[in-house]
């Protein structure tokens, strides 16, 4: 038991709690939407985002990524942690999430496991957050491996556990397979920003992943709502390309409000934001001029 020095217990969080968080979820688009939030938000500053799937070692997995302006050491373990949140508004600039929770339910909600690759001005840092990982360990408590790398080469030498636990338990065997995702970033062609990558991705009853990925290269659908088709299912339920939960989140709830029309208005004349399809020639403007 974790206890304070004046003896009073701490409160912990069971690995368990990782799955039972994201079942708010019931539609995984909305968990989608989550991650899309993370990278609106004021203190990232995204103009774009990436959202596509790989395989990685013979599994399916979601890749997110942006080019915002990363995050440090500590607002990454805040991210992996539950119940922190800082953000605010920045001029007309009003953040979507605030209670600390988005990611976690989100990539949980998707897959088993998360690793998380960021890059700030300064530092580079990779953080997971896994149930495979503490299945594994038969973790009591929530862990969430970080590593950061500076550089001016002063790194943290207390890693050395995060890194092992990392290069074991993720989809990432050494150190270099970890530069080559951090430099991925930089070939969006920026300096900063942070890609998440999500696998053991939620499966049907038939053992299929929850998406399909091969009936359009430029898209990720829902194969149990493909399959209702026939009963007039709109294409927004299963299309994450057409999806409400795809564009309606990044324009946040102003759009819904004629309070904050003036901040609409705001955004569609001075914003860019691009959110780019799978394949990467397939580029929406959501904001901006053009």
């Amino acid at each position: 038991m974790a206890t304070r020095k004046s003896g009073i217990p701490l409160s912990t969080i069971s690995p368990k709690f990782l799955h039972a968080n994201s079942t708010s979820h019931t539609w995984p688009f909305s968990a989608i939407a989550e991650l899309i939030d993370n990278s609106y938000d004021p203190d990232v500053r995204a103009r774009q985002i990436w959202i596509d799937w790989t395989r990685i070692r013979g599994l399916d997995c979601l890749s997110f990524m942006d080019n915002g302006e990363g995050l440090t050491r500590a607002r990454l373990h805040k991210m992996l942690s539950f119940g922190f949140s800082e953000k605010k508004a920045a001029k007309f600039h009003i953040p979507i999430g605030v209670y600390g929770n988005g990611f976690k339910s989100g990539s949980m909600r998707l897959g088993k496991d998360a690793i998380v690759f960021s890059k700030t001005r300064d530092t580079m840092s990779v953080g997971l957050l896994s149930q495979s990982y503490l299945e594994a360990i038969g973790a009591q408590r929530v862990l969430v491996p970080m590593i950061t790398f500076r550089r001016d080469g002063h790194n943290h030498v207390e890693d050395g556990g995060s890194l092992r636990a990392i290069l074991t338990h993720s989809l990432f065997n050494s150190e270099k397979e970890l530069f080559t995702e951090l430099r991925a970033i930089s070939a969006a062609g920026t300096t900063t920003g942070t890609r998440i990558i999500i696998w053991n991705l939620r499966t049907t009853a038939n053992g299929e992943t929850e998406f399909d990925f091969d009936t359009d290269k430029y898209d990720i659908l829902i194969r149990v709502n493909i399959s209702d088709k026939s009963n007039m299912t709109p294409e927004s339920e299963y299309s994450l390309r057409v999806s409400r939960a795809y564009l309606a989140r990044i324009w946040h709830a102003f759009i819904l409000t004629s309070r904050n029309i003036h901040y609409l208005i705001y955004v569609l004349l001075k914003r860019d934001k691009y959110i780019n399809w799978r394949g990467g020639d397939k580029k929406i403007r959501l904001f901006g001029d053009g």
